[in-house]
């Protein structure tokens, strides 16, 4: 089996392994992208007292692809079950990822587009034919995939070529691509169907939609999260950083997608709740040395950072210390300084930020 043929399994989740002549695909996990797990493994009885989780069929296809079905067969499936599913038009071949009440669930959480309302239908576990049909298929995307980078720069246009995906039945095949305006493709349409003989289907994505579906390591030296577990994608915007009080250098907050980083949102209603509950920051401290001004907070050692004016030093202040402060100024006391409060002291750093650079990493 060839390398091209190899990495398009890869990226469906399969590995094939060849006995007496015969290849043999197998489901793992270690290549498998946006993963879903079920609670438990269900036996006959759970699908005798529930028949209708027979029904629902979750598939996943090349890379982030994944679509519900309407199982036609009757029968249980298994996660990792290699199967045939009705496609627009011709059959496809896809892998089984969820069964069972977890699937009718994913699906009223995920409310996928259907079909004039209803679900495609999976027609059955693929058979021997099928299996060298859809291989046969695949082993032409790394292929078509080069070869039509190079029509697109030939033709000059203002797009980037991120994938291709065969459908099962080699009848069709689906270009995904970014654009930041308008493309007219017809004329690429019309020369790709010429060249490969093939039905074509182009789909535009955005940025954190490439990434997920190349998929590569983070700065945190885990997979990335779009390519592992996260389906959907909200906007991110500089804010999320700003309210964590994060240093806003462009190279620091941007993902692979060269947007503001997914992780960003993760603890951003406990910074809110943590910068809601502070006493005001705006009011400085007053003490005779000189005035204090708010300059950030650290949530997990619950200080308060002060800078006093004409010194390049900042002081961490428990926030309790500061209420008390605010109080004192309040009634007209004034301390002497803030240095035998402050439990930790950094120095400032300033760094300068493009207001343009820190734009373009916001979703459009």
């Amino acid at each position: 089996m060839d390398l091209n043929t190899i990495k398009s399994l890869q990226a469906r989740g399969l590995m094939a392994i060849e006995i007496d002549g015969k290849i043999n695909l197998h489901f793992t996990h270690r290549w498998q992208k946006l993963t879903s797990y079920k609670d438990i493994k269900h036996d006959k009885d759970f699908y005798i007292a529930f028949p209708e989780a027979i029904e629902i069929v979750e598939v996943q296809f090349k890379n982030d692809r994944k679509q519900f079905y309407k199982n036609t067969t009757g029968i249980p499936l298994v996660i990792g079950e290699i199967v045939a599913v009705e496609a627009t038009p011709g059959h496809d071949i896809g892998v089984v990822s969820l069964t069972g009440k977890e699937a009718i669930k994913q699906m009223e959480r995920k409310k996928p587009k259907t079909n004039d309302g209803k679900l495609l239908n999976l027609y059955r576990i693929a058979k021997d034919a099928d299996i060298n049909k859809f291989l046969a298929a695949i082993k032409n995307e790394e292929i078509v995939l080069k070869k039509t980078k190079e029509i697109i720069k030939n033709s000059r246009l203002n797009m980037k070529l991120t994938d291709v995906e065969y459908q099962g039945d080699g009848t069709k095949a689906t270009f995904y691509y970014i654009a930041d305006d308008r493309v007219d493709f017809r004329e690429l349409i019309k020369t790709l169907a010429g060249t490969f003989k093939i039905r074509v289907e182009m789909r535009q994505i955005g940025a954190r939609q490439e990434s997920a579906k190349l998929g590569w390591v983070g700065p945190c030296g885990r997979e990335l999260c779009c390519s592992t577990y996260k389906c959907t994608f909200s906007s991110v915007s500089i804010t999320a950083a700003s309210i964590q009080q994060l240093t806003l250098n462009p190279q620091r907050l941007a993902g692979l997608c060269t947007k503001l980083k997914c992780c960003l949102s993760y603890e951003l209603p406990l910074y809110e709740e943590f910068i809601n509950s502070l006493p005001p920051t705006d009011i400085p401290l007053i003490t005779k040395q000189a005035k204090a001004h708010f300059v950030k907070a650290d949530m997990f050692k619950n200080l308060m950072f002060y800078s006093i004016e004409n010194q390049d030093i900042l002081l961490g202040l428990p926030v309790n210390v500061v209420i008390k402060l605010q109080e004192l100024n309040k009634k007209g006391e004034i301390i002497d300084s803030l240095d035998q409060f402050a439990i930790t002291s950094e120095f400032t750093v300033m760094e300068s930020v493009n207001q343009e650079d820190l734009s373009k990493l916001e979703d459009e």
